[in-house]
């Protein structure tokens, strides 16, 4: 007894501080077979919800009071009787918006049926005992998809609306969606728009524009002023290098660039090149030393000192980390931003939403091997991983559409900008994962060393304009909000929360009468979310025109436009450029 107390090592027959062969297996599988935790997830919640019997008998009474309400429910229906739904589809549910789904006792009962056993089952996930949050959130997540999958509307033989049109066209639909499915197995994905329905430089991005500054990483485009007058500081936007830079430049009708060119600013746009697989070791420092390039040539080209600088999603994150390294860098008297804006940008990545469940060691270990033997991460790999967060609306709406409907794609813009995608260098990529979501290291305080200098977001003064958008599953707002906490105290911050999601709430053009709304107000350091939600003023239409009132006093004077047809003006190429049509 010696020491007072035994120990599980001290037994030489069973060592009980050891994971068990069972918790090994699931080790294994999950790092070489599983590593997004697809079935391990499940296969863990499972288990969880059996070693708690009392929890689990709880759950089966609450499921078993659905399925007796659904026989009474169907006993109703078959004679005839008028009978209240038991469970309805959510609000943005369209899986069973025909009518045969509600009039039709028959798909009503399997429809009610199915929605049923998945509102439970998900709910069960959610409330798995002995699980952390985070594992059943992703227990959830896969679930769902599963269920999500097994919805009868995705089957012709469970779908009355692909037997009506299969008998409507004598066999038409279904002849039709053989083909695009040959199609779609053509292109490895299923398509949410034809590969030539819009044409970049013809159809999209066609705001007349200059190349003026290039480097192995970014091409620069200034846009040909539509204004007698321009504000004295030009406006400097850093777009995503996941995707092409045109989604701010879609048509003349949703262009933010020409938006903002005709209502009298100096805009540049970033173009990132698509990396290859030479340029694997492209860091993280790169893409910030570019940014810092672009400021400066767009302040030479100007001859100004300071620029306003606007960023999006990823590239927003990119620009926060440059203005706290640029704070420091240049210091207060020689800072090149005198303001900044965000669009729908983390900086928190404690809770980022849905896209977590990819986010683990043994799943960005399994991707810096994928990118190790390529240089880069596939776009097409990055493009599914942001559909199945939303696997509905952006891959199971197309299957049934286009398969057993036998329905062409619809030209939409958004949805091909959406396809168009782009790769990842291994280097930057793995850092990003790793440092910005992993590690949750940008804001803290000088954790991270960046091109020479350490990062700090409270050496961040300048004044801030922050959008975000209300159904956003990439950038949720509430995790957006909190970079008021960590810019300085003395920086002035105006937050806005626009209707709808990460692109329609951006791309968010004015138009008579309002299709959109949005929330505005100046938090506090400190204030939460909530608090500032309830005193932040709603107003009917898009936030751009409350965007550029804040913009104007900030660009100062107006004054004679920069001319393309000036013999010290770098035309490098015509926008939209030479960079956006690599592939």
């Amino acid at each position: 007894m010696g020491n007072g107390y035994s120990s599980a090592r001290g037994h030489r027959g069973l060592d009980l501080t050891d994971a068990s062969p069972l918790e090994n297996l699931a080790s294994v599988i999950e790092k070489h077979l599983d590593p997004f935790g697809v079935t391990t997830s499940i296969i863990n919640a499972q288990a969880a919800w059996l070693t708690h019997p009392q929890e689990l008998s709880r759950a089966m009474t609450a499921l078993s009071s659905d399925i007796l309400a659904l026989q009474t429910h169907v006993m109703r229906r078959a004679m005839g009787f008028p009978s209240e739904d038991v469970v309805t589809p959510h609000e943005d549910d369209t899986r069973f918006a025909d009518p045969v789904w509600k009039d039709s006792a028959t798909w009503d009962i399997i429809k009610e049926t199915y929605l049923a056993f998945t509102h439970r089952l998900e709910d069960m996930c959610y409330e798995t005992p002995g699980l952390s949050d985070k594992e059943r959130r992703r227990a959830a997540f896969w679930f769902r998809k599963w269920l999500n999958a097994m919805a009868p509307n995705n089957f012709f033989w469970t779908n009355p609306v692909a037997m009506r049109k299969f008998v409507d066209s004598k066999g038409e639909s279904l002849r039709n969606g053989i083909k695009y499915m040959m199609r779609d197995a053509q292109s490895k994905t299923v398509r949410m728009v034809e590969a030539d329905a819009f044409t970049v430089g013809k159809d999209l991005a066609t705001t007349p524009g200059t190349v003026v500054f290039r480097n192995r990483l970014v091409e620069l485009i200034h846009y040909t002023p539509t204004t007698d007058k321009v504000h004295k500081t030009p406006l400097v936007i850093v777009t995503p290098w996941i995707n092409k830079y045109y989604i701010l430049d879609l048509t003349a009708k949703k262009s933010m660039v020409k938006w903002l060119t005709d209502q009298g600013f100096s805009v540049f746009i970033t173009s990132w090149k698509n990396p290859t697989a030479e340029m694997a070791n492209t860091s993280f420092d790169d893409y910030l030393r570019a940014v810092d390039e672009v400021v400066q040539a767009s302040c030479k080209l100007c001859k100004v000192p300071q620029v306003a600088l606007a960023a999006y999603c990823i590239g927003g994150t990119l620009v926060s980390t440059y203005m706290a390294w640029a704070n420091r860098h240049y210091g207060e008297k020689k800072m090149p931003v005198v303001c900044w804006t965000l669009f729908t940008t983390l900086t928190d990545f404690s809770k980022p939403g849905d896209i977590e469940v990819f986010i683990d060691e043994s799943s960005i270990r399994w991707l810096e091997q994928s990118m190790a033997k390529k240089g880069y991460l596939d776009g097409g790999e990055m493009a599914s991983s942001f559909r199945m967060l939303r696997s509905n609306s952006l891959i199971w709406h197309y299957f049934v559409n286009s398969y057993l409907y036998g329905e062409p794609l619809p030209p939409f813009d958004v949805l091909f900008w959406n396809m168009d995608t782009t790769r990842m260098p291994q280097a930057m990529h793995s850092y990003y994962l790793r440092e910005m979501y992993l590690n949750n290291n940008l804001m803290k305080r000088d954790a991270l060393t960046i091109a020479g200098e350490p990062i700090d977001l409270d050496r961040i003064t300048q004044p801030l304009y922050a959008v975000t958008a209300e159904d956003d599953h990439i950038a949720p707002w509430r995790q957006c909000y909190r970079i008021r906490k960590y810019v300085n105290v003395a920086a002035p911050v105006r937050f806005v929360l626009s209707t709808s999601g990460h692109i329609l709430g951006i791309v968010n053009p004015p138009v008579n009468p309002p299709k959109r709304s949005f929330w505005v107000g100046e938090p506090e350091r400190n204030e939460h979310f909530e608090h500032w939600f309830d005193r932040a003023e709603q107003k009917p239409g898009s936030w751009w025109d409350d965007w550029v009132t804040w913009l104007r006093p900030q660009c100062g004077a107006m004054v004679a436009p920069l001319s393309p047809a000036s013999s010290d003006y770098p035309a490098l190429a015509p926008a939209p450029g030479t960079y956006v049509h690599e592939k």
